[in-house]
């Protein structure tokens, strides 16, 4: 049987107290509403229909994508309403699966067993919380559900109720579609609850059936900045168990953030305060250091990321050693054996194996051969103001400290440049080669003083 998926993602979440619509705020930097269409995707739905409403046309704009179809709710009259406005756009075989934007980390094996169970009836999504405020509670009679009562229309009795509703709910199409013709408005709210289709599918002698939630961090919603963080926290802890369930060792599970996708080898080794970002690809016995930065890079077996060192689009070969406080900004490619040392930044270059770029240098667009030691406050002068030029430095070149080359600039294999030159000129393999200016002493030179205050 064909599925259908309705998101309900339209409110404006005042209490999150922003500009950006609710179901756009970031987790783990990435949207809420993203997590539950990358869900929704996966089950291959017929149609998967998205209402939206605050923040339209941003919201739309975010997410592309030519699978999703769209439909405006312009008054908030409640989830019942939300999802009238989505009926049109469903075909009355199959059923629906009607999911929120704000509910993120939904659980992919709870869902498949309550659409299993929405085949013929209503099934609805429960979960028995300690502490139920602020949801609609389950009300049963002879274990059978009867009604669900929002918590302001609750009575005494009805409130002390653990059972509460998810709001998640799977229900045969041509039902669904009767039951929304069917809704009033006749509650404390003046809103139309999709909630009150339980009291119509009893009336219809059908009965209503439940799935209990797995876990508490599946069903919540998102409705303000601090919910937002402790679910960020939650989020990583799950991203950091499934990692150590692999096998990576993780200092501290609570001071971690994975924003994105690590792939980890063996005996990987992550220190406190760590960011990944993007796809990142850690390699067997990897070892990264405190409060280091990766993006959307691949590094090499057996290498060590020192602390405070940010790698950004880039690629490490095996036995290397970064940092500490290096950077690889984009297009840096290192072969293996290589040492970036502390305060040393990389751009779009390939450095080759063996080579050592201990401290306090900038290397841009360059290609530097094998068994190269660039010494410190070394820079390659690589942008003339308006474009970028590159520098070549070949196999078992010596490069004296704070030496500048001004590209375009090719040094030749075995060549050592002394330390203080400015090189303007290609170098010769092989030689030794020196661009300073003339040393000159004065004597009798009177440092300068103070001016005396008047």
């Amino acid at each position: 049987m064909s599925l259908s998926i309705v998101i309900l993602a339209a409110g404006k979440g005042t209490r999150m107290r922003s500009d950006l619509p609710k179901v756009l705020q970031p987790l783990a930097h990435k949207p809420l509403l993203g997590y539950v269409i990358d869900a929704s995707m996966s089950f291959k739905p017929k149609e998967l229909v998205v209402v939206y409403g605050y923040g339209g046309d941003l919201v739309k704009k975010t997410f592309p994508s030519p699978h999703i179809q769209w439909v405006e709710q312009k008054e908030q009259l409640g989830t019942g309403h939300a999802v009238q406005q989505a009926a049109p756009l469903i075909k009355d075989e199959g059923n629906t699966l009607i999911l929120y934007g704000d509910v993120p980390l939904i659980d992919q094996k709870t869902i498949e067993r309550l659409v299993i169970k929405g085949q013929k009836n209503l099934a609805v999504l429960t979960y028995s919380k300690k502490d139920p405020k602020g949801y609609g509670r389950i009300v049963r009679k002879d274990d059978r559900i009867q009604k669900i009562v929002e918590e302001k229309d609750c009575d005494e009795s009805q409130k002390n109720i653990k059972e509460i509703n998810t709001g998640i709910m799977c229900a045969p199409n041509h039902l669904l579609k009767n039951w929304l013709k069917r809704l009033t408005n006749q509650n404390v709210q003046k809103e139309y609850y999709l909630t009150d289709i339980v009291g119509l599918s009893i009336e219809d002698n059908i009965e209503v059936l439940s799935e209990s939630a797995d876990n508490e961090v599946s069903i919540t919603g998102i409705n303000s900045k601090s919910e937002l963080a402790n679910m960020e926290r939650d989020y990583q802890l799950m991203t950091a168990k499934t990692l150590m369930d692999q096998g990576v060792t993780i200092i501290d599970p609570s001071r971690i953030d994975i924003r994105g996708e690590v792939t980890a080898g063996k005996d990987v080794t992550i220190d406190v305060g760590c960011i990944f970002e993007g796809k990142v690809v850690l390699g067997n016995h990897v070892k990264v250091a405190a409060y280091s930065h990766i993006k959307d890079s691949i590094i090499g077996d057996h290498s060590s990321i020192e602390p405070y060192s940010h790698i950004d689009e880039s690629k490490v070969g095996s036995h290397c050693r970064i940092g500490p406080f290096a950077r690889l900004r984009p297009g840096t490619k290192l072969q293996s054996h290589v040492h970036i040392g502390n305060f040393v930044e990389i751009k779009n270059s390939e450095i080759n194996d063996h080579t050592n770029i201990n401290h306090l240098s900038y290397v841009g667009d360059s290609l530097v051969g094998k068994s190269v030691n660039i010494g410190a406050g070394t820079i390659t002068c690589n942008y003339d103001g308006a474009n970028k030029h590159p520098t070549k430095i070949e196999d078992d070149v010596f490069i004296g400290s704070n030496t500048a080359l001004v590209a375009p600039v090719k040094i030749g294999k075995g060549a050592t440049i002394g330390a203080g030159s400015t090189i303007t000129k290609d170098a010769p393999p092989g030689d030794l080669t020196v661009a300073r200016s003339k040393q000159t002493s004065i004597s009798g030179w009177t440092k300068p003083t103070k001016n005396k205050e008047t």
